[in-house]
């Protein structure tokens, strides 16, 4: 110990070296692609407080993971006839480059207008699986309705349907984690998705599994931004909360692309029940069908075992290909600068922009943060609307020929950290019903008066912004 008090500057330095070639290492050979704000606050974070921020670096800077059989050189896509630059045949032809499943046919949709209609979908897709039932969700409300799920499960697995849950490591502390054992002992199949605790996978505690889906038999998907708790459908009056129902966005279909969600499902099962990155890929690259007789979409996922951040990327092209308008609709918006900027220059070329959000949502620490980027938006020409309640619907539509929806949130967490996933639809009656449900919420929304903070509030908000969302 005297040796160690003399030679603490010796310790000190060593540190810092170990340090940042740890971090300088991790970044390189990870491909992490950092904001440089957020390199630079690690990088000094390391060189001033080396004991402090090393072992947060540890736990949380991991961005991206390897892949096995990833290629680094993806093929490029062709570059379009000038009367293919439309934002459905870029957003194709990104994916394309992105590796992204190709475009398939879908039949059966149904957009659910409230959290009654979404519930019963929802009962009828566990009732009627016949065979196969997987359950992805980030959290299994500890209530009325999670105990409904949970008998149902349970009842479809006595009836001989193979049922599996998969429930995100940190939303099951929010809900759910009770009923694990319950589920087992029926023979339901359940898995965490990294663990809070006891997880091999060291570093990857940050990233968390935000997808929402149901998939029946491989060939019927529920899927959209609601999580299995009382308050994402018809609330909950009679408990201690009061739980009031949210306005959330949720959909189903059959076809094809649930079956690319089933596949997508088994790969992140694998994930969580193996504890390691699969070897292969869940999708090929195939050729995209022509889109001209039937109703095509195709799955969007994104997160830290893509090269690419696909959903952020396809929503910077779209910013720069619309030609009409670009209707969004999220509870938590604090995108990243170059996201920002591409929605400002999009208002800035005469696109309407409208951007609909809660008044006050579940997470103050969001709401403090979206103030100045909501000024600047609104400065270049968007228009943001205040909710009167909590909204927690995800969707983006572009033009007439675009729509996005899932669980992915307009901010930085989701767009760069989390596991997500959206469905990307083409057909023009499907985006219409989507664009004609966030206008409806829109007409009951007020439209966001920007004001000029005052010095302490704006230092506030930048704080906010610099501490709060870089991880």
């Amino acid at each position: 110990m005297e040796w160690i008090a003399r030679h603490w500057e010796i310790l000190d330095l060593v540190l810092v070296i170990l340090g940042l070639a740890i971090y300088i290492t991790a970044s390189h050979t990870l491909h992490q692609r950092r904001h440089p704000s957020v390199a630079v606050a690690w990088f000094f974070g390391i060189l001033l407080v080396p004991y402090f921020v090393l072992p947060l670096f540890l736990i949380f800077g991991i961005r991206k993971i390897r892949i096995p059989g990833v290629r680094k050189n993806r093929n490029r896509a062709s570059v379009p006839s000038p009367e293919k630059y439309t934002t459905a045949a870029r957003c194709q032809e990104l994916g394309e480059a992105m590796r992204l499943p190709a475009p398939v046919a879908y039949t059966h949709f149904v957009l659910h207008d409230d959290g009654t209609r979404s519930l019963d979908a929802l009962r009828e897709i566990i009732e009627g699986a016949e065979r196969t039932l997987d359950i992805c969700t980030y959290i299994l409300g500890h209530d009325a309705l999670g105990s409904e799920i949970v008998e149902r499960l349970e009842r479809r697995a006595k009836d001989g349907v193979k049922v599996r849950l998969l429930i995100d490591g940190i939303g099951a502390w929010l809900g759910g984690r009770s009923y694990l054992n319950r589920l087992k002992k029926a023979r339901v199949e359940t898995a965490l998705f990294v663990p809070l605790f006891g997880s091999s996978l060291h570093g990857r505690t940050n990233l968390r599994n935000h997808r929402k889906m149901v998939i029946a038999d491989n060939t019927r998907l529920w899927c959209g931004g609601r999580n299995l708790a009382a308050e994402y459908f018809e609330g909950d009056p009679r408990s201690f909360l009061k739980r009031r129902p949210w306005a959330d966005l949720s959909f189903e279909l059959r076809g094809e692309v649930a079956r690319q969600a089933g596949r997508q499902f088994e790969y992140d099962w694998r994930f969580a029940t193996e504890n390691s990155v699969p070897a292969d890929l869940p999708f090929s690259a195939e050729e995209s069908p022509r889109m001209k007789e039937r109703k095509y979409a195709q799955l969007v996922a994104s997160g830290p075992d893509n090269p690419d951040d696909t959903i952020a990327t396809l929503l910077i092209s779209a910013c720069f290909t619309s030609q009409r308008r670009i209707l969004i609709v999220t509870p938590y918006f604090v995108p990243d600068f170059s996201l920002l900027t591409s929605l400002s220059l999009a208002a800035r070329r005469g696109i309407e922009v409208d951007l609909v959000i809660p008044a006050h949502s579940n997470h103050g620490l969001a709401d403090q943060a979206r103030h100045r980027l909501l000024r600047e938006l609104a400065a270049s020409g968007g228009r943001v609307w205040l909710f009167p309640r909590m909204i927690h619907a995800k969707a983006v539509v572009v033009d007439d020929e675009l729509a996005l929806s899932g669980s992915a949130n307009i901010d930085g967490r989701s767009l760069y950290l989390n596991y997500e996933m959206m469905i990307a639809f083409y057909d023009r009656e499907t985006v219409q019903k989507f664009a004609a449900w966030v206008e409806a919420r829109r007409a009951e929304s007020q439209a966001y008066v920007a004001r000029a903070p005052g010095f302490l509030r704006e230092l506030q908000e930048g704080l906010i912004l610099w501490l709060a969302f870089q991880l």
